[in-house]
C-alpha cells in the first residue's frame, strides 16, 4: 500500500500545508495510508485529520518513518548533512544553480532517496500541475508597499507576520498607506500574465496603486529596461532560468532613478541567473527589505516563504492543485511523478 508521511515543517514562520483533511479522506478512500504528523504552527489543526481517519505521528518524527514511507513537506529540511534514504515530495531549490543546492543533492545520493521536486511537477506539455504563486505575488506585493510606507515615514521596514485572511492584510496595509498622506506610488510587474504576477498586482490594484504590466512580450529584446526605473516599486515574478533578462543591473544602484522598492518575489538571489543582481540574500521576516543603496533609498525584498503570510488560503488553494496528482501516487513510475523522477536523477548524475 502506497503510504504518504505528511511531515511537519521546521522552518520558522512557515504554517503551510500541501494536504488538507477533505483531501486526505479523499486519498484514504482511494487505498492510501496517510500519516499526518503532529505541528505546533501548522495553520490547519490535527483535529481535521484525525476525524478522516489519518494516523497521527509526532512532530518532525519523519526520519524514522518506515523505509517505503513517501515524506511530504513544503520547505528545506534541517540542513543537518545527514543523508536521506527515504523519497521526499518538496520544494529542493535545488535544480537551478542554486548554490546550497548541491548540498541537498548529496545528501540523497548518499541515502539512496529521491527527490520529487514540487516545483518540477509538471504535465506533458511542461507546466506545473500545482503551484504556491498567485499568494506568493499577492504577498510580496504587500510587503514591498509596506517597505515603500515604510520609506515615507523615513524609516526601514518593520518586521512582519502572518495574517489570518487577505481582508486581515489589506485593512491594515490600506491603512499605512493611507496614513503617509503621499501620493500613492506606480508599479511595474514583470510577469504579469503568470500566476506570481497575477497577485502582485491584484494587490497592488485592490490599494488603489496603478500598475503597469509586462510579460513576454515586453521584455523579449533581453534589455537594457529604463523604464523599471521611472516606477516607484518593481515586482519581479518571474523565475531565474538560463536566458533570463537583467532586469535591475548593479549600475542602477547610481544612476538617476524613481524606484525605491524591489519586491524580488522569485526569490533567487544565489542562482547564476538571478535578474536582480544587486543583491545576494534572502530576506527574512524579522528583517524583510534589505538596503542596497541610500541616495535616494532603494530597498529589496526576497523573502522566499510569502505565501505563508497567508497560510490558510495558500494551502487550501495549493492542495486542491496538487490533490489530482497525489491521487496518483500509486504509479510513481509514469506520468507527473515519473517525469519529476527523471529530473531528480539527470541532476543527481556526476554529483
Amino acid at each position: 500500500m502506497t503510504h504518504l508521511w505528511v511531515r511537519a515543517e521546521q522552518r520558522p514562520n512557515e504554517e503551510r500545508v500541501g494536504l488538507t483533511p477533505q483531501g486526505a479522506a479523499d486519498l484514504i478512500a482511494a487505498g492510501i495510508r496517510v500519516t499526518v504528523e503532529e505541528s505546533s504552527v501548522r495553520a490547519i489543526p490535527i483535529d481535521g485529520y484525525t476525524e478522516v481517519g489519518c494516523e497521527i505521528a509526532a512532530e518532525n518524527s519523519w526520519p524514522k518513518a518506515p523505509a517505503d514511507a513517501i515524506i511530504f513537506g513544503l520547505k528545506e529540511l534541517p540542513e543537518d548533512g545527514s543523508p536521506l534514504p527515504h523519497r521526499h515530495i518538496m520544494f529542493g531549490h535545488a535544480y537551478k544553480g542554486q548554490h546550497s543546492g548541491r548540498a541537498l543533492l548529496e545528501r540523497f545520493k548518499a541515502g539512496g532517496g529521491t527527490l520529487y521536486d514540487l516545483e518540477y511537477l509538471v504535465q506533458e506539455d511542461g507546466r506545473r500541475v500545482a503551484a504556491f504563486g498567485y499568494w506568493a505575488g499577492y504577498a510580496g506585493a504587500a510587503v514591498t508597499l509596506k517597505t515603500w510606507a515604510s520609506q515615507q515615514r523615513g524609516q526601514e521596514c518593520p518586521a512582519v507576520g502572518v495574517y489570518s485572511s487577505k481582508d486581515a492584510l489589506n485593512s491594515e496595509l490600506l491603512a499605512e498607506v493611507d496614513a503617509t498622506e503621499c501620493p500613492h506610488p506606480r508599479a511595474i510587474v514583470i510577469g504579469a500574465l503568470g500566476r506570481v504576477g497575477t497577485g502582485a498586482a491584484d494587490l497592488c490594484e485592490a490599494m488603489g496603486v496603478q500598475v503597469t504590466k509586462w510579460d513576454m512580450a515586453e521584455t523579449a529584446s533581453g534589455g537594457p529596461f529604463p523604464e523599471i526605473l521611472d516606477h516607484d516599486l518593481f515586482l519581479n515574478c518571474i523565475f531565474a532560468r538560463p536566458g533570463t533578462p537583467v532586469f535591475v543591473p548593479p549600475e542602477a544602484l547610481n544612476a538617476r532613478r524613481t524606484l525605491t522598492a524591489i519586491g524580488d518575489v522569485a526569490c533567487d538571489p544565489d542562482s547564476d541567473y538571478n535578474p536582480v543582481p544587486v543583491y545576494d540574500q534572502a530576506t527574512t521576516w524579522a528583517r524583510p527589505a534589505l538596503r542596497v543603496a541610500t541616495n535616494p533609498v532603494l530597498d529589496v525584498i526576497a523573502i522566499d516563504n510569502l505565501p505563508s503570510m497567508l497560510p490558510v488560503e495558500s494551502s487550501e488553494d495549493y492542495a486542491a492543485q496538487l490533490l489530482p496528482s497525489l491521487l496518483t501516487l500509486p504509479d510513481l513510475e509514469s506520468g507527473v511523478w515519473g517525469r519529476a523522477a527523471a529530473t531528480y536523477h539527470s541532476h543527481i548524475e556526476g554529483i
